[in-house]
């Protein structure tokens, strides 16, 4: 930029007149012969890409490069409880740039993020482009020391972390990850935007709510009991079962009327619901609110003993299922659920 300003470059002239402050007086003719050095053509670099200056943007991006490669789980803890090692021994995180996939045995997320390394603690803006969570982002802090990343994350939805820690109901994650390989992973394109995805699956016009307003919640005797944390017991999807060990990292969430269902950490579906309490067995509604099935309805079928929740939910655009089976090939999601202390 300085070689092409020293050349009579015009148009490198009027970077100077929109970046730099005490250019921005100046005629064009004036900005070139005012004998600008490299240190002004740095911070005028610097102001364009959204910094400070010239030092802001050397330290974010050794901070990003020093993210790149490949992480694995340490640690993980979720509203104030931790999850076993054995559910996330096999997780892992791949950064490029500012570019990332996550690999659980869960699902895979692809997408991009933001930092703010003059923010302390630093702050990470994650968009989450492909995977369960499409479309959607989660605000968090972060901290570097070497081969250690430390993590706070607030799930889809909540508020941004101030500091390391979770509490139960908090919305919180808190992640330490130890470096694995520096090398730039290999494919990580941070996915595929959600529209596109969207455009390559159209979805029946019947089934898709185009508003809020399309999906009517209306008081029901369900509302009430169904609050709260829920610890899950089974979960059979399309026909397989969730492995025994992976049942204590699975929570189901209702507040008003939203529902999540959260397994290691990741948000596995988040939707509005509403209950028909006045057949047997009650119906159950989605309306998903993120994921590759935003916006779409689903339908199921809910049962609340007093202790134990029962729920059967069908794909979007499938029949409303009449008993509690998940035969493979029917896409049908059953579980069983007991209230949290």
């Amino acid at each position: 930029m300085l070689a092409r300003l020293r050349q009579g470059d015009r148009e490198a002239a009027a970077e100077f007149q929109e970046h730099l402050p005490e250019a921005r007086q100046l005629s064009t003719q004036g900005v070139l012969e005012a004998g600008y050095r490299l240190a002004d053509a740095q911070s005028v670099v610097a102001r364009r890409s959204g910094f400070s200056g010239w030092p802001a943007l050397a330290r974010h991006v050794h901070v990003l490069r020093s993210l790149e490669g490949e992480w694995a789980f340490t640690s993980l803890e979720v509203n104030g409880e931790t999850v076993p090692s054995s559910l996330h021994g096999t997780s892992r995180i791949l950064i490029d740039g500012d570019r990332f996939r996550t690999e659980s045995p869960e699902a895979n997320y692809d997408g991009e993020f933001l930092i703010d390394v003059e923010a302390e603690p630093h702050t990470i803006d994650i968009a989450f482009v492909e995977g369960p969570e499409a479309g959607q982002s989660s605000l968090g802090v972060f901290t570097l020391d070497g081969d250690t990343l430390t993590i706070c994350l607030g799930l889809v939805g909540a508020t941004r972390p101030s500091g390391f820690r979770t509490t139960q109901g908090s919305g919180h994650a808190l992640e330490t990850l130890r470096r694995a390989s520096a090398a730039r992973p290999v494919g990580v394109t941070g996915g595929h935007t959600a529209a596109g995805k969207a455009q390559n699956s159209p979805a029946r016009q019947s089934d898709v709510a185009r508003t809020d307003d399309s999906f009517v919640v209306t008081p029901s005797a369900l509302d009430a009991p169904l609050q709260g944390g829920w610890q899950c017991l089974e979960l059979v999807r399309d026909g397989g079962p969730l492995p025994d060990q992976w049942l204590p990292a699975g929570q189901r969430v209702a507040t008003g009327d939203e529902v999540q269902v959260i397994f290691g950490g990741q948000v596995m579906a988040h939707a509005r619901v509403r209950y028909d309490a006045s057949v047997a067995p009650a119906h159950l509604d989605y309306l998903y609110l993120a994921g590759p099935t935003m916006g779409r309805i689903a339908h199921g079928i809910v049962a609340f003993d007093g202790t134990e929740l029962r729920v059967n939910m069908a794909p979007p655009g499938a029949p409303r299922p009449e008993d509690w089976t998940s035969p493979k090939g029917s896409g049908r999601t059953f579980s069983r659920w007991v209230k949290r202390e």
